[in-house]
């Protein structure tokens, strides 16, 4: 499952491998990722809005998002930060608010090179029936379409900051 810009990759039993390089330094990157007046600009795909984005940025602090699709229907996910090494490693669990799935452990490092900033994700779910069945769902056109998302507001803070 490789994209033109994000690449999806299953791993063992019931990891997912997430790879994408963006244009920004890792700290405008670790940012985007985790203020939620940057968060509300990029998640999801084109049509999808973001209505709540919480976060405390803390270990032990908690998360929750809901995102609304162009159908009406709104999506909620939840979580607690694990580890925070702002802006190298961030570590949380995830769940859905509307599926029992199970929680889900997302490590993320953000490895900067050159002004560009390397982002990888593992997501290690519950079992491999619920990998299977979040991929079947389309993780890999979501994820590529939330990250152009990004990658486009990325370009348009740096010009902003270099003007």
């Amino acid at each position: 499952m490789k994209n033109a810009t994000t690449k999806v990759t299953p791993q063992g039993d019931s990891e997912v491998l997430i790879e994408r390089t963006f244009n920004a330094s890792r700290v405008l990157v670790f940012d985007a990722m985790t203020k939620p007046e940057l968060l509300r600009r990029w998640y999801g795909p084109d049509g999808w809005e973001m209505i709540v984005c919480d976060i405390d940025l803390q270990v032990g602090g908690k998360w929750r998002f809901v995102t609304k699709r162009p159908d009406g229907k709104e999506i909620g996910q939840l979580g607690v930060y694990r580890e925070i090494e702002r802006p190298a490693r961030l570590v949380n669990t995830e769940a859905w608010e509307d599926w029992d799935a199970g929680e889900t452990l997302v490590s993320a490092t953000f490895e900067e090179a050159d002004g560009k900033t390397n982002f990888k994700t593992i997501i290690l779910f519950p079992s491999r029936e619920v990998r299977d069945a979040v991929l079947k769902s389309g993780l890999d056109h979501g994820v590529d379409a939330s990250y152009n998302k990004l990658e486009r507001m990325l370009t348009e803070m740096t010009v902003q900051n270099k003007t």
